[in-house]
């Protein structure tokens, strides 16, 4: 069956049960799991505090993204009895994009004036620049250092924000390089058929680097240290790797995998302990904090 149709048959009402068989490598019979059907209220953004680095862990960029690091920030500032944090490290590893508007609010949230991202398509008309501007939350975090994690998950939105940041200086970023997913989508109408979604436009940062293909390379490469089970299988080569994506003559591609594998366990997080350990001053490198012109 097609994967609309098994969606279709594990969907259903609210509190009622679904049974879901599983094969799994290295499991010689298939798995049953019983499972109640539930409305689930997936949360935009978590933080917690690494001593005195809070940690933005921003999952898409939904609608709730931007209210999010805002509410994020807030409760941080109450805990802190209005002590700002030593550092914020905002985290979109495996964040696979989401709404433009939204990239651009949480770019925002961190610059204070200057161009987000750009976008250019074959004419004029589709070509466009989105900007940051003054606010309350860029002026409360104007001289907060600040730190980025991205990886070969983050795509996007993600690399929006990530292109926008590293080109204004206003933050390190650390990691292995992102997908590359630098095109734009508009959704057209096609009635009672359903709808057609074309590629009108490319992403470019402020800087105009190209993302299509291409992907941001962080100002550090931090490589994580996979366990044996997944070593081979942790890595991507994103958009470039994607029979029929847009190429851009005379750009080069990224043909060499990046790695997407992030434990659960924090202490065992390679590129969150050295971003922690950078905030800290445990670590140095001459991107932290980035040079400014």
């Amino acid at each position: 069956m097609t994967q609309d149709e098994a969606v279709g048959l594990m969907r259903g009402e609210v509190g009622t049960k679904v049974k879901i068989t599983v094969l799994r490598e290295g499991v010689s019979e298939p798995i049953d799991f019983e499972l109640t059907r539930a409305v689930i209220s997936m949360r935009a953004v978590r933080w917690s505090m690494e001593g005195d680095v809070a940690v933005l862990r921003l999952a898409r960029f939904s609608e709730q993204a931007f209210v999010g690091i805002e509410r994020a920030v807030e409760d941080i500032y109450e805990e802190r009895e209005g002590v700002a944090p030593k550092g914020i490290i905002l985290d979109l590893r495996n964040n696979p994009g989401g709404l433009v508007d939204q990239s651009v609010l949480v770019s925002d949230a961190f610059l204070d004036r200057g161009a987000v991202v750009l976008t250019r398509g074959r004419t004029d008309n589709d070509s466009d620049r989105y900007d940051a501007g003054p606010d309350p939350l860029d002026a409360r975090l104007k001289d907060v250092p600040l730190v980025v994690l991205i990886n070969g998950g983050s795509a996007s939105a993600s690399e929006i924000v990530a292109g926008a940041l590293q080109d204004h200086k206003r933050a390190t970023l650390v990691g292995t390089r992102s997908f590359g997913k630098g095109s734009v989508q508009s959704i057209i109408s096609l009635g009672p058929d359903g709808a057609m979604r074309l590629t009108t436009a490319r992403y470019y940062t402020p800087n105009n680097r190209s993302i299509q293909a291409l992907g941001i390379t962080p100002d550090i490469e931090v490589l994580q240290v996979v366990p044996e089970e997944f070593q081979g299988r942790d890595e991507i080569i994103g958009e470039a790797g994607l029979e029929g994506h847009i190429v851009i003559e005379g750009q080069e591609e990224s043909t060499v995998g990046s790695s997407v594998y992030v434990p659960v366990d924090t202490a065992e997080d390679t590129q969150l302990q050295y971003a922690v350990r950078l905030i800290n001053g445990e670590e140095t490198n001459a991107a932290y904090p980035p040079p400014q012109e």
